[in-house]
């Protein structure tokens, strides 16, 4: 069970007004992040409802881009968070550079970035999120290195959100998602451009189809749906979550069927039965692995100061200090525990046996405690001399040292089923009967209280009481639950709950029916059972030991002999046999294993229970079997009566049974004699063992003495190491960051800048690009025709080339525009005849560096053309006109416009440049129907080709004067059709004529 008190309740989250009730997607990322992020962007809908925050690891000293480059691949406004900025969905908000960021209600609170210590903004900004926004909190994890993320998704996990994490074969940096994929928590694991519609499909609760399993046949009831479920779990892992509170229950299956995707129980049931995996994640989901070290700091420093400083205050020596954390999740409060006491050893200066015992009832829990390897997000949690005392780094991770790690045993324990340990000093059981009902809870408690030694310590979490046990127990520390037992007990009865071993027993009629179907003979049970008896009534007392004395078997009634004290159990013989007879069996079974021969020991005296005194006699016999090791047979034989035999037996009286059963004498071995034999042999040893290791202590003295200096300097090297390696790791994964936003704005610039060399050569407008010395910096293959200038005179003065402008004042021009920023324009001459319309702009890259200048020379040579053959135009009398091919007017001279504006067109409208000639013509502008016809017919066949020309005369008289016109109407030989129309006043003529 874990050791983490949090239990998120939607209910709990009471609605105010105007805060934001969706869901809030946090993404974290770091190295190689920046592609993870616009692939996932990309397959994210603009109105899904939801609010997305980017936290990212950015470097402090460089402008982050990641707005203008996620802004490319998504439609959502993309915004830097300011301090206090709200929450708003369906918009992206991004963390800034050199800045820590929580989340407080609704509301965006940034902090600033310690510049010196290792930091973990994920993790920061994930916890702070699961606290405020629960089950409608959203994590993914991308691309990274590192663990930053890790302990925010195991909160996020716990406050019943959604975790998606990128695929690590698709990441470049792929430590950030598989030490989050370790934590087991993880719902979906898939690639960037999947994140997106997986969570589309969470957020709007989208059911996927689903086909049911055809091994299950029977149809599941209703009502028996949660107790099948419960069934299902206890059958997998021996659990039976009937004793955990159902709204607990309850709101991790829903967590979980909400993941899966399943509409109902039934359903979920289905999918239990036919998948063990998503039933082995039920069950980590139901036993949520949260804790962290220096949990409740206050609680922790008052547990030390009053506690453990008490403990180790009244340690005798004889024993060890016993302590039990149950629930032990991931070992973090274990090793809590263990620092706190390697503290308290070190303040009295004194170091007895510590022995701390720490259990759980998931397996995969205990095997990642055990292993005792933690992510650099502990450094939030422990102080940087603890780190350094305790725990060794390794890259990425923090390993707890030898001498804490080997002062713990991890095992599996269920406090509910499994015998309690006893004689415990301290025992820390924190947030874990929260979760059990309140029977359930009084008999973990009634455990408890029986693994406590008299004058023991109970240690609860936040929210538990001891209940009814409030007279067994004295208050060190109300506040944080900090408890002394006053009165032990015996036995932790459970009445109430039938042990597992004990609900199925064998009936003895199956028994028997079971032993005849395996052929096994009833006349071979009797021999069995009267060899038994034999063995039992006149064979001695024997214990069978292995080569290194370890108990394997017992042979007769071993209760006189043997004594079994506190502490761990051993099967080690001298832990079993009474002082008195330690060294006479070891003896014995030393010198039997060496020669091979059953020796036996003079008569001994032991105290019996009934304060009476046995007499024996030890016997030794080695057993060798025919294929296999060598064996000891250590026997007790009574001696009834005292007699010679006591002080030496005769070597007759005695037998030695050998391998094929032939009677012979045992020796009976002189302790005194052995002993002295020994010793003597052993100080000679060790004479020679003291001089030689004498010669070897100076040695030793005087290397020591430099490896001392040495060691000094090379720890102080180290630290300075570390500290440096730490710092570039994190620069590294910044620095990572700022070149992938380098490198996809060199791309996009890259982009623009053939746009550019496109939309130059387009133009075909000669330009050249100057900087503030008047440097060429850029200019378009156009003005290579200006200026006698190529690709590698760039970086060159201007006025270093000559050129074909006839406009000595261009240098000074130049200077002008760079000094005031005003824009100059003038029409020039060229060498090569042609006209250009000069202008002279400024640029700068940045307002803060000198101005350049941009000169772009346009050729309007066409247009003074253009302007000259006005100009012809407008000097004849004549009314001219010009029509493009579908009679529409291009050009007109003057004559022709004042002759519109006095007769009835004053505007031009229908006879001025842009209208139809020939609509004109069709509405009688030409005087009578007859000639209007006419002129319409005579221009169409012109324009067709029909005519090579077109004339006519015409009256167009005015109130005050009879005149008439000639029309002409000729074909424009030229690349561009069309035809000229022109106008004469011939009055004067046709007056002439008519007189």
């Amino acid at each position: 069970m874990s050791n983490d008190p949090k239990v998120t309740d939607e209910a709990d989250r009471a609605a105010t007004p105007g805060r934001f009730e969706g869901y809030v997607v946090a993404i974290g990322a770091s190295a190689g992040g920046l592609d993870a992020l616009e692939r996932f962007f990309q397959g994210v809908p603009a109105d899904t409802g939801a609010a997305y925050v980017v936290v990212q690891h950015l470097s402090p000293d460089h402008k982050s881009m990641m707005g203008n480059l996620l802004a490319r691949h998504t439609s959502m406004p993309v915004v830097t968070v300011e301090h206090d900025m709200r929450i708003e969905a369906n918009r992206v908000h991004l963390i800034p550079p050199a800045a820590l960021m929580t989340a407080t209600g609704d509301s965006l609170r940034l902090s600033p970035k310690n510049p010196r210590a290792l930091t973990l903004p994920i993790d920061l900004f994930f916890c702070s999120l699961a606290k405020e926004f629960g089950n409608h909190t959203i994590g993914v994890i991308l691309s990274g290195t590192g663990s930053d993320g890790t302990r925010g998704s195991v909160a996020i996990n716990d406050a019943g959100g959604f975790l998606v994490v990128q695929d690590p074969e698709t990441a470049k940096f792929d430590g950030m998602p598989r030490s989050a994929i370790a934590t087991g928590l993880v719902d979906a694991i898939l690639g960037p451009q999947e994140i997106g519609p997986r969570l589309v499909d969470h957020i709007h609760q989208r059911p996927q189809p689903k086909t049911r399993t055809p091994s299950m046949s029977i149809e599941i009831d209703r009502d028996s749906a949660h107790e099948e479920v419960m069934h299902l779990l206890q059958h997998s892992g021996g659990i039976d979550f009937r004793e955990y509170k159902p709204a607990t229950v309850m709101r991790r299956m829903e967590r979980r069927m909400t993941v899966r995707q399943t509409p109902d129980l039934l359903n979920y049931v289905r999918l239990l039965s036919a998948d063990r995996a998503e039933l082995a994640t039920l069950r980590r989901e139901l036993l949520i692995p949260v804790t962290s070290f220096f949990r409740d700091p206050d609680a922790f420093d008052v547990l030390a100061e009053t506690a453990i400083r008490t403990i180790v205050a009244d340690h005798s020596g004889n024993q060890p200090i016993r302590v039990w954390v149950p629930g032990v999740a991931t070992g973090e409060e274990a090793y809590t525990m263990a620092i706190l006491f390697a503290e308290a050893f070190e303040e009295a200066r004194r170091w007895p046996n510590f022995k701390l015992f720490a259990t759980d009832v998931e397996p995969q829990n205990v095997e990642v405690a055990g292993a005792g390897v933690f992510t650099e997000a502990i450094t939030a949690e422990i102080s940087p001399e603890r780190l350094e005392q305790f725990f060794v780094k390794r890259g990425n991770h923090f390993l707890v040292k030898t001498e804490i790690r080997q002062s713990i045993v991890f095992a599996r324990h269920n406090l509910l089923d499994d015998p309690p340990f006893t004689r415990m000093d301290l025992v820390s059981c924190r947030n874990l009967l929260i979760y059990f009902k309140p029977e359930a809870q009084e008999r973990a408690l009634r455990r408890l209280q029986y693994a406590l030694a008299p004058g023991g310590f109970l240690f609860l979490g936040p929210s538990e009481t001891i209940a009814n046990l409030h007279t067994d127990f004295t208050a060190v520390s109300s506040k944080h639950k900090i408890y002394r037992i006053l009165r032990h007990v015996s036995l932790p009865l459970d009445a109430a709950k039938v042990p597992r071993s004990s609900r199925h027993p064998l009936a003895p009629v199956q028994t028997r029916v079971g032993m005849r179907a395996q052929g096994i003979s009833t006349d071979a049970a009797a021999i069995d059972t009267a060899q038994g008896l034999l063995l039992h009534g006149y064979a001695p007392t024997s214990l069978l030991l292995n080569q290194h004395h370890d108990l394997l078997h017992v042979f007769g009634d071993v209760g006189p002999y043997l004594r079994i004290g506190e502490g761990s159990v051993s099967l080690d013989l001298s832990k079993l046999l009474p002082s008195a007879l330690v060294a006479i069996a070891k003896a014995l079974l030393y010198k039997a294993a060496r020669d091979r021969t059953p020796l036996r020991s003079d008569v001994i005296g032991l105290a019996a229970n009934d304060d009476g005194t046995l007499r024996l006699r030890l016997v030794a016999r080695p057993v060798e079997p025919p294929q296999g090791e060598l064996h000891l047979l250590l026997s007790f034989e009574p001696v009834a009566l005292p007699g010679p035999d006591d002080v030496r037996p005769p070597e007759s009286t005695s037998l030695r049974m050998t391998v094929d059963g032939a009677p012979a004498s045992i020796e009976t071995i002189s302790l005194d004699r052995e002993t002295s034999q020994r010793m003597e042999n052993l100080e000679r040893e060790l004479a020679a063992t003291r001089e030689s290791l004498q010669a070897t202590i100076e040695e030793l003295e005087t290397a020591n003495e430099e490896l001392q200096a040495t060691n000094e300097e090379l720890m102080a090297s180290n630290e300075e190491l570390q500290s440096s390696n730490e710092e570039l790791q994190s620069v590294n994964e910044e620095l990572y960051t700022v070149n992938a936003e380098n490198q996809e704005k060199i791309e996009i610039l890259n982009r623009l800048n053939a746009d550019l060399d496109s939309m130059a050569k387009a133009a075909s407008i000669a330009t050249v690009f100057v900087d503030a010395q008047l440097r060429i910096t850029r200019f378009t293959p156009e003005a290579t025709t200006l200026f006698k200038i190529r690709d590698g005179d760039l970086g060159r003065r201007i006025d270093d080339f000559t050129n074909l402008l006839q406009y000595p004042e261009f240098m000074t021009d130049l200077r002008q525009t760079i000094a005031s920023g005003d824009m100059l324009e003038h029409e020039i001459n060229a060498a090569n005849g042609r006209h250009y319309l000069i202008r002279i702009l400024p640029y700068s890259v940045r307002a803060s560096e000198p101005r350049g200048a941009v000169a772009t020379l346009v050729d309007i040579t066409t247009l003074r053309d253009i302007e000259h053959l006005q100009a012809v135009l407008d000097s004849l009398l004549e009314h001219v006109a010009v029509l493009d091919t579908k009679g529409i007017i291009t050009m007109v001279n003057r004559a022709w416009r004042e002759f519109a504006r006095e007769n009835g067109d004053p505007e031009l409208k229908e006879t001025g440049v842009g209208s139809n000639y020939l609509a004109a013509c069709g509405a009688d502008r030409l005087g009578g129907e007859p000639e209007a016809a006419e002129a319409l017919n005579g221009i169409r066949e012109v324009m067709a080709g029909t005519a090579p020309s077109f004339r006519m005369e015409y009256p167009c008289h005015s109130s005050d004067e009879q005149r008439w016109y000639l029309m002409h109407v000729a074909p424009i030989k030229h690349a561009t059709e069309g035809v000229v129309v022109s106008h004469i006043n011939i009055t004067h003529w046709a007056n002439r004529s008519h007189e």
